[in-house]
């Protein structure tokens, strides 16, 4: 993608941003300084509600959003989205904007308080009139604060299928598309200088009394909330069709596949579709069997360890998966409408030339190197049944490991910085880096054939959508999958084209 492109989705991620940055912001505002009232006033109730608050500010980010999702799951809300984002949004904003309260309260100069005492002010007017006041320059370093932070933050709601500035940089990470990480960083940091600004102007004006400044401060605001209403009531007011949301993970392939999925439900039925990327791999599966999203790729390896918990695998593949298909309807009504043909098995990789040189052609022949040996892994491998069973059929253990994003995975094998890795086999960076795939000769790990996956409301209600999936049951060989993400991750095409290619060379279905 080029910048032009990156450009024309900027003005739905901004507004989607802004809502959700200012929501969470006038909440956190609304829930902090009560609190911190009420905490300036009573010593242990400081120490309980301080403590919550810097707990919670201590919990990363991405840990909070995984904690939030099942537990509105559990209530029978939704559990991806929008209200997920916020929540875990409000609860970050608060430690700053409580802390500063508290302590523009308690830092106010006695004789101030004696004063207003002396000429008969009510606790209420001491409060508003005196306290407050002279607090605030400390209160609005605070919310400055909480601004900045959930600006950055909000990036962060991508995974739970929130749209914010965060699909730009997740996406661009994956694919390496520098074009969209510029895009959206440079957006986000944009907008948390602005708001700052705004923020600083309204503290100034207050400070010298100046209705103009105040007046300018709140104008602008008012024109970013009604930016982000105007566009809320604009996506509202369309037409109100029938919409299958498409799924997907965050890495390339997920991506394309995604893309062809939404293309090909749109070619060939009458309902218009949406794609919501860089999804989690629990929080995909979990929003499909409540209905949250209709349609995502997965692989039977994962449905099998990871939402089956079997740590036996059959030895036919397509006994795998039979039983997993009967597993899934028979558990959730899930269907799987077809098998797109190739599998993106895990799989261990390192250079080619290093391999060569130590005579590594296997799995088991990393037995006696792997104690002087770093191991990269994207951020799931290493916690995973599958290295379980590696590590324990095997008998390995590494000098090193080292996760990280998968986009960097592969480059870090390339250049040295880690000796072996946790590929995925269609990935097209194996061949273009010169990494070579050991043999898996003792099955450690389970096949990974990529199936569609069909929620029960679609397999219900929509056989034209059904039929639409099935038609591209083994369209996608290993090595053209390879090749499609090649185009994406070493030729920056965007995965829309790719799929959009792809679908044209498949035969038209006869209606």
């Amino acid at each position: 993608m080029n910048f032009q492109e990156q450009l024309h989705l900027l003005p739905n991620y901004l507004a989607a941003h802004l809502q959700l940055t200012l929501v969470a912001l006038g909440l956190g505002i609304a829930l902090s300084f009560p609190l911190g009232l009420l905490a300036s006033r009573w010593h242990r109730f400081e120490q309980v509600v301080l403590a919550v608050a810097s707990v919670i500010q201590t919990i990363p980010s991405l840990a909070l959003l995984a904690v939030i999702v099942p537990v509105l799951a559990a209530l029978r809300v939704s559990s991806i989205g929008y209200l997920p984002a916020v929540i875990g949004l409000t609860l970050y904003s608060l430690l700053p904007i409580l802390r500063n309260t508290v302590t523009g309260l308690r830092g106010v100069d006695a004789a101030y308080v004696e004063a207003a005492q002396g000429v008969g002010m009510t606790p209420w007017q001491q409060l508003w009139r005196v306290e407050f006041p002279l607090a605030l320059p400390v209160i609005v370093a605070g919310i400055r604060t909480a601004t900045v932070w959930t600006v950055g933050m909000a990036t962060l709601s991508t995974p739970i299928g929130a749209p914010s500035l965060g699909n730009f940089i997740f996406t661009g990470l994956q694919t390496r598309n520098y074009a969209s990480v510029l895009v959206g960083s440079a957006a986000a940091a944009g907008l948390a200088l602005l708001l700052d600004a705004l923020v600083r102007m309204v503290e100034a004006g207050l400070q010298r009394e100046s209705r103009r400044l105040i007046g300018v401060a709140l104008v602008l605001l008012s024109g970013l909330i009604g930016f982000t209403v105007w566009t809320a009531i604009r996506s509202a007011a369309k037409p109100t069709a029938t919409r299958i949301t498409i799924g997907a993970k965050t890495f390339t392939e997920q991506f394309i596949l995604s893309e062809i999925l939404a293309q090909k439900i749109q070619r060939d039925t009458s309902y218009q579709t949406q794609v919501l990327s860089s999804l989690g791999s629990t929080v995909a599966f979990d929003a499909l069997r409540r209905g949250q999203i209709d349609v995502y790729v997965d692989y039977s390896g994962t449905i099998w360890t990871t939402i089956m918990k079997r740590d036996t695998v059959p030895p036919d593949r397509a006994v795998l998966l039979a039983e997993m298909k009967a597993w899934l309807e028979q558990e959730y009504g899930i269907g799987i409408p077809s098998a797109l043909g190739f599998e993106n098995t895990y799989a261990l990789a390192m250079r080619c030339s290093q391999a060569k040189a130590l005579g590594i052609r296997q799995i088991g022949d990393l037995r006696n190197h792997a104690a002087k040996m770093t191991i990269g892994s994207d951020y799931e491998f290493l916690g995973r049944p599958e290295w379980k069973a590696v590590s324990s059929i095997y008998d390995l253990t590494f000098a090193q490991s080292r996760s990280m994003d998968p986009s960097l995975m592969y480059q870090a094998a390339a250049n040295g910085t880690v000796d072996v890795i946790s590929a995925f086999s269609t990935d097209g960076r194996i061949a273009a880096l010169d990494l070579c795939i050991l043999e898996d000769n003792r099955s450690a790990i389970p096949p990974y054939d990529a199936v569609i996956l069909a929620s029960p409301r679609v397999m219900r209600e929509y056989p034209d959508v059904v039929r639409a999936l099935q038609a591209l049951a083994n369209t996608i060989s290993a090595d053209r999958m390879r090749r499609l993400n090649l185009l994406v991750d070493q030729q920056q095409q965007n995965p829309a084209q790719v799929a959009k290619t792809f679908l044209q060379e498949l035969p038209q279905p006869t209606r």
